[in-house]
This record gives C-alpha cells, sequence and structure tokens, in this order.
C-alpha cells in the first residue's frame, strides 16, 4: 500500500510539471497577471526568482503565508528562489518591516516569520509598539538587547529604503502580491483564490524561463 502511495504521489507531480506549460500557455495579460516595464532588479544568479510583497499588518498577508508556505515546500521548482519583501506604504508600515529584516539578520525567520502574523492577527499583540515588541522578542527566547540593537540598526535601516525601492520597481500598490523574476506581478485580485494565484506564478515561471 505505501509503494502505492508513492507511485501515486509520483504521478501527481508528473502531472502537475507537465500541465504547467499548457497553463503558461492560457494565461492572459490584465486578466491574471501584469508586465512589469521595465523588468526590476532581482538578485538570484541563474535562478527565477519569486518575489512576495507582504506586510504583518494585512490580515490577506497572514491568510496567504501558510498557503504560500506549503507551495514552498512541496511545488516550488528547484530553479526558483524565494525572496520576501515587506512594504512600506507609508512611515506607519516601517516597524513590521523592520521587524522581518531583523529576524532576517538574527537567522529567524524560518523559526519566527509566521509566529509575527499570528502575534499581530491571533494574539492581538501591538507589534508596531517597541516596549510589546521587546516583551513579545523575550518570549520567543531572543535577547531583547540584541533584537532592539539589531532593530534600530543602519543596516536593517538601509534594508527599509531598499524595500521601499523595489516595491516601486515592481509597481506594487497593494498586498499580498507576488512578482516573477521581476517580469511579471500577480495577487488574488487578479487570479480570485491564493491557490489560484499561485497556479499563476507556476505559469509565469515558465513564461519567465521562456524569456
Amino acid at each position: 500500500m505505501s509503494r502505492f502511495k508513492s507511485l501515486l504521489a509520483s504521478l501527481l507531480v508528473l502531472c502537475a510539471v507537465a500541465a504547467a506549460p499548457a497553463f503558461a500557455a492560457e494565461l492572459k495579460e490584465g486578466r491574471d497577471y501584469s508586465s512589469i516595464n521595465p523588468p526590476a532588479p532581482t538578485d538570484a544568479k541563474g535562478k527565477v526568482e519569486v518575489t512576495e510583497f507582504f506586510s504583518y499588518m494585512c490580515p490577506h498577508c497572514f491568510q496567504f503565508e501558510p498557503v504560500l508556505a506549503k507551495w514552498v515546500k512541496g511545488a516550488m521548482p528547484k530553479d526558483v528562489v524565494l525572496r520576501r519583501v515587506p512594504v512600506v506604504f507609508r512611515d506607519s508600515w516601517a516597524p513590521t518591516a523592520k521587524i522581518y529584516f531583523t529576524l532576517e539578520a538574527l537567522g529567524e525567520v524560518e523559526r519566527l516569520h509566521m509566529a509575527a502574523f499570528e502575534a499581530m492577527h491571533v494574539d492581538r499583540i501591538d507589534l508596531n509598539n517597541e516596549k510589546a515588541l521587546e516583551g513579545w522578542v523575550a518570549k520567543k527566547g531572543l535577547d531583547p538587547k540584541k533584537f532592539m540593537d539589531t532593530y534600530r540598526s543602519f543596516t536593517v535601516q538601509s534594508k527599509i529604503a531598499r524595500a521601499k525601492q523595489l516595491t516601486e520597481a515592481h509597481g506594487i500598490q497593494g498586498v499580498p502580491a507576488v512578482a516573477v523574476d521581476g517580469k511579471f506581478r500577480s495577487s488574488s485580485a487578479f487570479s480570485g483564490t491564493y491557490d489560484d494565484l499561485l497556479k499563476v506564478v507556476d505559469g509565469l515561471i515558465v513564461m519567465s524561463r521562456k524569456k
């Protein structure tokens, strides 16, 4: 029975891979995605870069994150890398964007990225408030002083400035949104559900390889 399940899983993966080029051909600009002109800069060398634009303050981003995480672990092609960019549409969005870059600098994104969403949207902790943030950090086993020193650092502030540039270069006006290789962008506003959005992303990855 276990061999049958393994074979079935392999067949499902092969079917998904085979279907991707056909789905890419069905994508329609303006309905499923927009082109980015001129193309935005990417950091991935020799790979297709998929960029998620998000904010910890956004409830829709909170809903999208588990769907994206499942895709990354189970369906993201091997020649694709994921990049996350926290958006700063206004100054009040900067504190939570700094949280992401601080977690990144401390090597804690994998452990605490989703936890930061849950703190905001489940536990109703105002992570924009530095006192509340310090308390949350301590409960998660981090050194509050080290965290806050990094949070206030020039390095993190520079990454905020870069995030603003990338958001503008990709033409992002709302989140969650996903860009593929700096050439295409899409969101659930185009595709309906978050699962549908990732099907569009799969198709755009195929299109990006061709270009």
